[in-house]
């Protein structure tokens, strides 16, 4: 399985406290420049700047805080790793990761449990591309 090129992909009002040593990129729909730095804002459609950056050097790219960005690289297969934690009870409520309707077929890479009952699993999409 091929790594990804190192980028964070971040929104900035869900992570401002983020490492500082990596690139940090804004996907966003509204807005048309960022006075949060160091950052840069993808241009274009989502799925073509996500590969772009993909096909360019370095190592991991990781998203954090957008549901609709997760939803739409899982959509069109430009995810390599899916890492969740799964918390001891139900809230019955929420946004799902993976939309009604849309199958992701995933296979188990890892599970490890913790004291607290909180699981941390690491899947790879059944379809990404070594």
């Amino acid at each position: 399985m091929r790594s990804l090129p190192v980028h964070g992909l971040v929104k900035p009002e869900t992570s401002p406290t983020g490492s500082t040593r990596c690139p940090k990129y804004v996907a966003s729909s509204t807005l048309k420049a960022l006075d949060w730095k160091p950052a840069e804002l993808l241009k274009g459609p989502l799925p073509e700047a996500v590969r772009a950056l993909k096909e360019g050097s370095g190592g991991n790219i990781y998203v954090h805080g957008s549901l609709s960005v997760a939803q739409e690289l899982l959509r069109h297969g430009l995810v390599d790793r899916v890492r969740l934690l799964s918390y001891p009870g139900a809230v019955g409520q929420g946004k799902p990761l993976f939309p009604p309707g849309e199958q992701i077929p995933l296979e188990l890479i890892s599970a490890m449990p913790f004291s607290n009952g909180v699981v941390a699993l690491e899947y790879t999409p059944a379809t990404a591309k070594p």
